[in-house]
């Protein structure tokens, strides 16, 4: 199943590791210092027009891509229940 994270980018929802508010992680050291080495690694793709809320962290082939995104965590949430509620 595809999900729509901002900007004309779609994802499979397979290739999810996690979904995390930026406001919340942000405050840990562990997570900055993850974001900073993804964006340093080029692995950072920013999908936003607005201030980013979240960022989604993906695997696809064994390759990892973090997508900054303006959409709630909750809100990306909430719109992968109701694509899995609507396959039920």
């Amino acid at each position: 199943m595809y999900l729509h994270i901002g900007i004309d980018r779609v994802i499979d929802t397979e290739d999810i590791l996690g979904i995390f508010d930026l406001d919340n992680t942000t405050v840990q050291k562990s997570s900055k210092e993850f974001l900073a080495q993804a964006e340093k690694s080029g692995e950072v793709e920013n999908v936003c027009t607005d201030l980013p809320k979240s960022f989604v962290v993906c695997c696809k082939n064994g390759k990892k891509k973090v997508y900054i995104t303006q959409i709630a965590s909750s809100t990306i949430l909430k719109r992968m229940k109701e694509k899995y509620e609507a396959l039920s």
